[in-house]
């Protein structure tokens, strides 16, 4: 009997630490001028379920190890079963040494059109196409997946950035956009073909560079943290130089580009000129940030 009760305890406790994400999900109905419908609601209860319950790799991890993210739906009209909205999905993963959460993806997906039956089953299947509502929050999933373990290990994020593609594969057959080359140089296609491609492999080298040996350092030699996150992301001119205002540089100054005005602002002083000039260059759009690093 003690061996029973002995194995149902590890039997528990391999589920309840087998899942990956600690993921927000938050559905936004207010521009559909019907948010109080409990449709909405059930759709949210489901999809926060199915991502935090669903086993999405084969690696077991701890409570306190599951990836802090969030996904905010917000719908903008639907008509029975079809819901049309975007999708804004963002994911953090702690500092060593720190309580600081450092922001690692940060992505909206303004092509979310899907299907959903109030109380409808959620299965995501790793080959076989369910449906966009799966398929979009799979590849999302992934790619968090992916990126996260790319701050930790070079190219740590490699399985699951190729589960995300064969989800972009798959997912072409449904007729939704955003898996298709022809949908446009900022979709899920066009994202995952990116980070997979040696055209862009400072993408995923400045992941690991900037977190691993800059921001993680910072704990103990802070100057020497602020000097490595300098040097990875002044390896982005190479990528900027093979394929200047590319997407990926878009996406990764988008989940960064607070946080380094931050970093460079205060603290033991290094040398910004060279940066700033660098960041200027590679990431216009943010260029009112750069302008505030005058430490």
């Amino acid at each position: 009997m003690r061996k029973f009760i002995y194995l149902l305890i590890v039997i528990f406790s391999i589920q309840s630490f087998s899942q990956e994400l600690n993921c927000e999900v938050v559905v936004n109905a207010q521009l559909t001028g019907n948010e109080n419908v409990q449709v909405f609601k059930t759709l949210e209860r489901q999809l926060k379920e199915f991502i935090n319950n669903t086993t999405w790799t084969n690696k077991t991890f701890k409570s306190q190890e599951r990836i802090t993210c969030s996904m905010v739906i917000n719908i903008t009209d639907y008509n029975s079963d079809n819901f049309e909205g975007s999708i804004q999905v963002q994911s953090a993963r702690p500092v060593y040494g720190s309580s600081y959460s450092t922001p690692v993806y940060n992505y909206n997906d303004k092509d979310f059109h899907f299907r959903y039956l109030e109380f409808q089953n959620m299965v995501y299947n790793e080959t076989q196409y369910e449906s966009n509502l799966i398929s979009v929050l799979a590849f999302h999933v992934y790619m968090i997946l992916g990126m996260d373990a790319d701050t930790f290990s070079l190219k740590g994020g490699a399985e699951y950035y190729t589960q995300a593609q064969v989800i972009s594969n798959y997912s072409q057959q449904g007729s939704y956009k955003g898996w298709k080359l022809e949908d446009g140089q900022q979709s899920r296609f066009i994202l995952i073909d990116n980070v997979l491609s040696d055209t862009y492999k400072e993408f995923r080298e400045v992941l690991y560079g900037y977190h691993r040996n800059g921001l993680d350092e910072m704990n103990n030699d802070t100057k020497a943290g602020k000097l490595a996150i300098a040097k990875s992301i002044g390896s982005l001119k190479d990528m900027n130089n093979r394929r200047p205002n590319s997407y990926l540089m878009r996406v990764f100054f988008d989940a960064k580009s607070e946080e380094i005005e931050d970093v460079f602002s205060g603290g033991p002083t290094v040398n910004i000129s060279d940066l700033v000039s660098t960041l200027t260059r590679i990431a216009p759009m943010h260029a009112s940030k750069w302008r505030n690093i005058n430490f």
